[in-house]
């Protein structure tokens, strides 16, 4: 069981950041195999499996990740991270 305050607040999911991950690759037209290729080009090895599981929550997201997903994507990783700044500046 995972023992994160946060994470009854978040749904149970895993990580914060996978729906605007999601939002943004769907905003720029890219398929999670595209994202998994540009991903593998900077040498990190994500399948778009796990891309998936990373949008739908299941899978956790590792800082250096994070920020090649916000390289490829074209955004910022504030940007990807906001639903989380939200349920900080909340407390």
């Amino acid at each position: 069981m995972n023992t994160r305050k946060y994470i009854d607040n978040l749904g149970g999911k895993l990580n914060t950041v996978g729906n605007n991950i999601k939002i943004a690759r769907e905003k720029n037209n890219l398929s999670r195999q595209t994202v998994s290729d540009q991903l593998m080009i900077l040498g990190i090895d994500i399948s778009s499996q796990s891309i998936f599981d990373i949008e739908t929550g299941s899978r956790t997201v590792i800082d250096y990740e994070l920020c090649a997903f916000a390289k490829i994507l074209d955004t910022t990783t504030d940007a990807l991270l906001k639903d989380f700044r939200t349920y900080l500046d909340k407390i």
